[in-house]
């Protein structure tokens, strides 16, 4: 099973495999951490959120760094249930 058929190797594209990031972090989760803060800051004039913000990216970023799928597992892992009746 190691012979490799001729021909039947294919490149795969890096962009196929890893994630889209936003200042490294999911683009979904930065532009939802972004819109918060901003809301927070600018519409309520809540200062002390920009700190919150930043943290919260970092947290997100480290999270990111450590697996790169952290934020897809848990949005499944918050969609299922714990335990099911049989």
């Amino acid at each position: 099973m190691t012979d490799r058929i001729p021909g039947f190797e294919v490149p795969i594209h890096r962009s196929l495999t890893e994630r889209i990031l936003l200042a490294g972090v999911p683009r979904e989760a930065a532009l939802l951490n972004a819109t918060f803060t901003a809301a927070f800051v600018f519409g309520l004039q809540c200062w002390y959120a920009l700190p919150v913000g930043i943290g919260l990216h970092w947290l997100a970023l480290r999270l990111t760094r450590r697996d790169s799928r952290f934020f897809d597992v848990l949005r499944r892992a918050l969609r299922f249930r714990v335990f099911y009746r049989a």
